[in-house]
């Protein structure tokens, strides 16, 4: 089984002297301002949760925009720091973009184009000229910053999702030999009628196989990315091998499901700290005696949250005998509110939150407990204990580490998990209840089976769910992109 230990000791013998880096818009850890200190705080998201515990394990170099301006004042003079704060092991070097970037790249190309163009949300994606300009220069500028982090040394660099698909196609034109490219693309991969819409698909696509290896969460995702090279450009595709050759360069294309620290979560959930929080929470929320259903999420329009609040609306509808018997607690973090379809979607959980609880109140009872401010990873840790049910119900989605991460708190073996047939996850937990977001009848019905399901039956799923959870682990994931990079040698002259 892949560990933290074996990783390392992997990294230590084969990589030699290669430097790793791993570069991505999502930046680790981020600076805040409370009262008048500075203080550290780790970033939510899947691939923060992927990928922190790996950067500790191999000492290499996080390249990630920063987004406050305190981070601007904790960095040395290459703009880098050494994170984590308590025990530091990794560099994180910061990129910072003008207002003018962030609005073209971010929130424009990345969050406003290709978004929602990988998700079938029903969103229509917008492209402009101005966006895709801002999206080059940015992704010209990690390129940059690569290059001057790498020098003359050899490199493994590991490019994150799709705000930089361009990164190697720059780094190509340097004309940098001692670098080898991989890109892990987290979220869904369209199909080639969808992906057509882009009007920058060829370009994109060149600079996806620019990379020496491409890795999906999911084979589908793969036929998918196949698909399209195929509609769109001149290339050989060998589906047996896993390879597309373009322009005489080749490009290895394979499915690596995403996953966490199981250990490391496993052990900290079971923790004496969590514990006594898990006590002060049943207190804060006046969960005593009461059945807990939990989710957390981004808040973003592909995760399903309103379809959740409705559920659990039909579900008092149709079961009114568990009115005060149990508490909905839904956290989610505010993100890109800038984007109208954004701040749409806040404004649209807020009514249905007030709208719910004014309709099923009684007393001094409301189902539905929702909160956007920012919650410590410990309460988070406590919340999946103390929860009966957690819900996942994202309409289309990567991976979801959230339902990953609920089976690794679970060592009680209690426990139920809801989770949406459209999420890479389902395809590994498939001993979850597994739900269709958009039927509120039959998602209501799921909710009602978890809570009346029998301690057997709780505990035989997640036996199996968390059996896959630690075979499949964050360590085993990183090892088998690392491995098959390792495969792969420096065209040196």
């Amino acid at each position: 089984m892949w560990d933290k230990t074996q990783l390392k000791e992997t990294i230590q013998t084969q990589m030699g002297d290669y430097k790793l880096i791993i570069a991505s818009n999502r930046q680790p850890y981020s600076h805040i301002k409370k009262g008048s200190e500075i203080i550290c705080q780790r970033q939510p998201g899947g691939l923060v949760t992927a990928l922190t515990p790996v950067m500790e394990t191999v000492n290499g170099t996080w390249i990630g925009t920063g987004t406050s301006p305190y981070d601007k004042e904790v960095v040395d003079s290459d703009n880098k720091i050494q994170l984590p704060p308590d025990n530091p092991s990794f560099s994180l070097k910061r990129i910072f973009l003008s207002k003018q970037e962030m609005d073209g790249f971010y929130y424009g190309y990345s969050n406003e184009g290709m978004w929602p163009l990988s998700h079938i949300a029903y969103e229509r994606p917008t492209f402009t000229a101005e966006d895709w300009e801002y999206y080059q220069k940015v992704n010209k500028r990690y390129a940059e910053a690569i290059l001057e982090e790498v020098g003359k040394e050899k490199a493994f660099v590991w490019i994150q999702d799709f705000h930089l698909m361009l990164v190697a196609k720059y780094l190509r034109e340097s004309d940098n030999p001692n670098i080898i490219t991989s890109l892990f693309w987290h979220i869904p991969w369209p199909n080639p009628e969808v992906f057509g819409i882009c009007p920058q698909k060829n370009e994109l696509l060149e600079g996806l196989l620019a990379h020496d290896l491409l890795g999906f969460q999911v084979k589908s995702h793969c036929d998918n990315f196949f698909q399209s090279v195929e509609s769109s450009l001149e290339s050989r595709i060998d589906r047996e091998q896993n390879v597309v050759t373009h322009t005489k360069r080749e490009t290895i294309v394979k499915p690596f499901p995403i996953s966490i620290d199981f250990e490391q979560i496993s052990k900290e959930a079971e923790s004496k700290d969590i514990e006594e929080r898990m006590e002060q929470l049943r207190e804060e929320y006046n969960l005593k005696g009461k059945k807990v259903i939990f989710g957390i999420d981004r808040i973003d329009y592909t995760k399903g949250i309103p379809d959740k609040l409705r559920a659990i609306d039909r579900f008092i509808e149709k079961r009114p005998e568990y009115r005060e018997k149990f508490v909905f607690i839904q956290l989610g973090q505010v993100s890109r509110i800038q984007v109208p379809r954004y701040k749409a979607l806040n404004d649209e959980i807020n009514s249905l939150v007030v709208d719910i609880n004014w309709k099923h109140s009684q007393g001094s009872w409301a189902p539905i407990v929702f909160t956007s401010e920012y919650v410590q990873y410990q309460d988070i840790l406590a919340l999946y204990r103390l929860a009966d049910i957690c819900i996942v119900s994202s309409l289309h989605d990567g991976m979801n580490l959230v339902a990953k991460e609920y089976v690794a708190t679970r060592s009680d073996l209690d426990g139920v998990l809801l989770l949406s047939q459209f999420t890479g996850a389902a395809r590994e937990l498939s001993d979850a209840i597994i739900i269709n977001p958009y039927d509120p009848e039959s998602f209501a019905g799921a909710i009602a089976q978890g809570l009346a399901m029998l301690p057997e039956e709780k505990e035989k799923r997640m036996k199996k769910m968390r059996d896959i959870v630690e075979n499949n682990n964050i360590y085993r994931w990183a090892g088998r992109v690392l491995s098959k990079l390792l495969n792969l040698e420096f065209d040196e002259e």
